[in-house]
Parts: C-alpha cells; sequence; structure tokens
C-alpha cells in the first residue's frame, strides 16, 4: 500500500487532521464521518480493489522470496521499535517540555480517569490532582480549527466539573502543535496550568 502510495493523503484524504475535528468517542463515530465528509466508502472499496491487483499482479513473484526471518524481524520492530519511538515521542514532548516549564512531576493518567474524566495526565498537589488534557493542534492554511476545540471543550466539562468534586483540582487543556519535525507546547498555552498550580499550592 506504502508502496504504491494508495493511502497518500491525495488518496485517503488529510486523516490526522480530520479525525482531530471529529474527535470521535468510538471507531463507528469516526467511520460515519469519514465517509460522510472526508471520502466516501466508495472510494476507499476502489483503492482495495486497486490494491488487490498491485498484489496479485505486480508483488506476487516478489512476495515468494520473503522468508520467515523476515516476516519474524518486521514484527519485532513494528511491535518494539516503533512503538518505543512513539512513546518516546511523547514523553520528550509532555514529560520534557511540561515538567522542565513548570517544575513538577507530570503522571500518565489511568485508564479509568480516560474513559470516565477525559484525563490523559495528572499532577500530585498534596492530597488533591490536577488533570490535564493534551491536545495536539492542527493548522491548516495557517489558521487552527478553534470552533472543533471549543465545541469539545464544552462536551468535556461536566466530566471534569466531576473529576474536581472527586479529587479537587481542575482540569486543563494543554494545547501542542508541530513546528517542522518538533512537537512544541508555547508558553502561552501553559499559562494557565501555571496559575492553577499556584492555586493549588495555596
Amino acid at each position: 500500500m506504502n508502496r504504491f502510495q494508495l493511502n497518500f493523503k491525495r488518496n485517503v484524504g488529510p486523516t490526522s487532521e480530520s479525525i482531530r475535528k471529529c474527535a470521535p468517542k468510538t471507531v463507528d463515530e469516526w467511520r460515519d464521518y469519514y465517509f460522510s465528509n472526508v471520502k466516501p466508502e466508495e472510494h476507499i472499496t476502489e483503492l482495495g480493489r486497486k490494491l488487490y491487483v498491485k498484489i496479485t499482479e505486480v508483488i506476487e513473484a516478489e512476495v515468494a522470496s520473503v522468508t520467515e526471518e523476515d516476516c519474524i524481524a518486521y514484527m519485532i520492530q513494528l511491535v518494539i521499535d516503533r512503538t518505543f519511538d512513539g512513546y518516546m515521542t511523547e514523553i520528550k514532548t509532555v514529560y520534557g517540555q511540561l515538567e522542565r516549564l513548570l517544575g513538577v512531576t507530570i503522571e500518565p493518567a489511568p485508564d479509568e480517569w480516560n474513559r470516565l474524566f477525559n484525563v490523559d495526565f495528572f499532577i500530585r498537589v498534596g492530597e488533591k490532582f490536577v488533570g490535564l488534557q493534551i491536545k495536539p493542534i492542527t493548522f491548516g492554511g495557517g489558521t487552527v480549527q478553534l470552533p472543533e476545540i471549543f465545541k469539545e471543550k464544552s462536551i468535556q466539562e461536566k466530566t471534569h466539573r466531576q473529576f474536581t468534586e472527586k479529587f479537587g483540582g481542575k482540569v486543563f487543556y494543554i494545547y501542542s502543535y508541530k513546528s517542522g519535525e518538533r512537537q512544541t507546547v508555547s508558553h502561552l498555552r501553559l499559562l494557565s496550568l501555571k496559575e492553577n498550580k499556584h492555586h493549588g499550592k495555596n
């Protein structure tokens, strides 16, 4: 699929940007949004047919040369190396920048907190917890998708209030964006979190 560029943006649309606009809670919600707003299902079906032709006519002879060792090595790289690379990118972005700028320890939230309260990370402040919701921002044509961001924020307000009632601290959004090859969290977007840290100490 990569080789014949069937999954390139010109064929499948801006998937990363689109899923952030959709902000789905389930795969069915994302599927409906994609087929309605990005590319129709018939288009993806046609790409699947093209892939089948490429595999049966072009790749069939090449596949015969693939060894068991090749497949084992690929699976190990996919599961171990690529997962680690993604994890380290997250660490550098969230833990590296935020911990350095705020001077606090940031911990990943349990899965239950993510599901119930829409919290990705948290900061301990005495016996209480401050929640963090990390939001990647996509810039399209020099603009940011603010309407989608505010819409999602309003939807999550109830769960964030429940978090505050249960754990004592507010939930704050951290907006990050990619600048070149670097994921950036600006000082402006950290302002509210710094204020919350100050209030927590009081």
